[in-house]
């Protein structure tokens, strides 16, 4: 499999659950790929999970300038450059109503949710501009289209950097970079979890993890979470020339749910 053989891909939320398929994923079709995250050991589990001789790691925090900008040095450094970038990182906060939420909560999923992905874009831009072009696939969420209880700074985020990634296909589409989001519903990661233990901790206990991943399940058309790997693989068609005219976009990877609640 070689649909990105010869690319250098720089994947951020690398440890993360679509961030290890898409390493998988991009390392299996022919990519050298550098994974970022702040979890050195997670990190490095994730180096070896993708059974490749093609990929490595760099601690990172993507909030800071000077710690992105060695991110991007790294991999020219380690690769010869970056045609890839999965802006992937992401936290989600915690669940509360906007009153209660604590401005310091806010400002850190903003910090990384937004002012990471545009220090992403930032410094890999003239990277990519002098290699003759390249993709960056923004991780979004159907958050970013539509609002959800208790969660008004993760959905701040994820509706911020469509915006932001509109802006860039407009700056960057002369330069043949191409930028589009990839937006999941719920998928078996870890983030899910947390989410669904605090909406079972704010609900009292009267319904268990589980009983809340069941009714959000129910609710998708395709009555269940997704898979990293189904996320992965619509980012590998982003990040490879089979989409060589798509740029701008907003692409759905959430069972039905952007089409409505059954």
């Amino acid at each position: 499999m070689t649909r990105l053989a010869g690319k250098v891909a720089v994947i951020t939320g690398g440890a993360g659950g679509i961030g290890r398929a898409a390493g998988r994923i991009f390392t299996g079709e022919g990519a050298e790929v550098l994974l970022v995250d702040v979890n050195e050991g997670a990190l490095q589990q994730a180096v070896q999970d993708t059974g490749s001789s093609k990929v490595s790691y760099v601690t990172a925090d993507v909030t800071q300038p000077e710690s992105v900008l060695n991110v991007i040095n790294t991999a020219v450094e380690r690769y010869g450059g970056v045609d890839i970038l999965l802006a992937n990182a992401g936290v989600e906060g915690i669940l509360q109503t906007i009153p209660e939420y604590p401005v310091a909560a806010f400002d850190q999923v903003m910090a990384v949710n937004v002012r990471g992905v545009w220090l992403c874009l930032k410094y890999v831009i003239p990277v990519m501009r002098n290699r003759g072009g390249g993709s960056i696939v923004i991780t979004s969420s159907v958050a970013g289209i539509r609002g959800t209880f208790g969660m008004s700074p993760y959905n701040t985020s994820k509706h911020a950097v469509i915006g932001m990634m509109r802006t860039a296909a407009l700056e960057c589409a002369a330069d043949g970079i191409r930028v589009n989001t990839v937006n999941p519903a719920p998928i078996e990661t870890r983030m899910m979890r947390s989410i669904e233990e605090m909406r079972s901790t704010r609900a009292g206990g009267e319904s268990t993890v589980e009983q809340i991943k069941e009714t959000n399940a129910a609710r998708l058309p395709m009555q269940r979470y997704g898979d990293p790997e189904e996320v992965a693989r619509m980012m590998l068609f982003l990040a490879s020339d089979e989409s060589s005219f798509c740029t701008g976009g907003v692409y759905m990877v959430d069972g039905g749910s952007s089409a409505g609640m059954v």
